[in-house]
């Protein structure tokens, strides 16, 4: 009798709509050759705490942004530590996983981000802007992010939000990781189309950038995407740094690079299930 395979639950959201990309289409490919090394079932993130148990980890993929089922989230990760659960992504994330602390953290620490703060007082230690970007602290895709002018900003500053100075970048650029490996990079040449993205082709100053995230965030296992921008010095500075289900942009990649990052995620797996808890 052949062994047992490990058994996967993959949490998703197929029917989400995200502006520019087709979470469901990269789920669809990714779980059809994770197949080759796993059971695997996928289901909603509603149904992830009432299912977990009956399998091996639980991969938390396109499963659309956690405010949109805040409740299930939150039971899910209680319940998931509580028991001791293998959850991908792990659950010790300390960014975009953990709400967007981390911006105003990293800021205070000298790292090169986007400068952040989210009370008045502060608001002296961001460079002068005409503009500036207000945002939830626990907002993800954008939900809830305005542009307000300098004369407003004050009263923008509620200590619920965050506040950056609106940088006047000359395009974006996402980083690709599995575990600590890197894996390959697309940036957006047009600001007005954040989601066409192209190849790109990173210095070993850049991938020293990505990596310094990375470091700081400390997890052993899972996919993190670090997502910064070139500023008008040509410096880089960090956007987010995704470690809870990062959008991966596959279908930007060409065969040969898709392939090596389902290997690539195949074999952090089978590391992660075999690792000590």
């Amino acid at each position: 009798m052949p062994p047992a395979r490990p058994r996967i639950l993959y949490v998703t959201d197929l029917a989400y709509q995200a502006r520019g990309r087709r979470y469901c289409d990269e789920d669809i490919f990714l779980t059809s050759r994770l197949r080759d090394d796993f059971d695997l079932a996928l289901c909603h993130p509603r149904d992830a705490a009432a299912l977990m148990d009956a399998f091996d980890a639980v991969v938390v993929r396109n499963s659309g942004p956690v405010l949109t089922h805040q409740d299930a989230y939150d039971d899910f990760r209680s319940r998931a530590l509580a028991a001791g659960t293998r959850v991908y992504n792990p659950l010790s994330g300390r960014a975009d996983m953990a709400g967007k602390q981390y911006l105003l953290d990293l800021t205070a620490a000298g790292y090169p981000v986007i400068p952040t703060v989210a009370r008045a007082e502060d608001l002296h230690l961001l460079p002068r802007s005409d503009r500036y970007v207000v945002k939830p602290e626990l907002g993800a895709d954008s939900i809830g992010l305005r542009i307000v002018s300098a004369e407003d900003v004050r009263e923008s500053a509620d200590g619920r939000v965050l506040i950056q100075p609106c940088v006047d970048f000359a395009y974006e650029v996402s980083f690709y990781f599995v575990d600590h490996d890197f894996q390959y990079a697309l940036h957006a040449p047009r600001t007005d189309r954040r989601w066409q993205l192209e190849r790109y082709e990173p210095t070993d100053a850049d991938l020293d950038f990505a990596r310094r995230f990375i470091e700081w965030n400390g997890l052993g296992h899972g996919i993190q995407r670090v997502d910064a921008c070139r500023a008008p010095d040509g410096e880089l500075l960090l956007v987010e740094l995704e470690d809870l289900n990062p959008y991966l942009s596959l279908d930007a990649l060409d065969d040969t690079r898709r392939d090596g990052f389902v290997a690539a995620m195949k074999a952090s797996l089978h590391r992660f299930l075999a690792a000590e808890l």
